[in-house]
């Protein structure tokens, strides 16, 4: 089974390169099948990362940055794969 874990948060006030910057130095472990780094208006930077595992797997998570680095506390979800059916 493939499991997708998303990682979302919101850059403080100019800090949007900053925030994109650390989350790509960020390796909590393992690795994943495939690991895809967004980003969008407001200072949004979004992760998703792809994972051979059962859904309620334990698997590394990006932690929390900086608490002076985002405005609001950081959003995860877990997804599992539908058919399009």
């Amino acid at each position: 089974m493939t499991v997708a874990l998303m990682w979302e948060a919101r850059a403080a006030e100019g800090r949007g390169e900053e925030l994109l910057a650390w989350v790509r130095e960020q390796r909590p472990g393992g690795e994943p099948l495939r690991r895809e780094v967004f980003r969008a208006p407001q200072d949004r930077v979004l992760v998703i990362t792809w994972w051979d595992a059962p859904y309620d797997a334990p698997l590394p998570e990006l932690p929390e940055p900086a608490a002076e680095l985002v405005t609001r506390a950081v959003h995860r979800w877990r997804f599992e794969p539908v058919s399009d059916g």
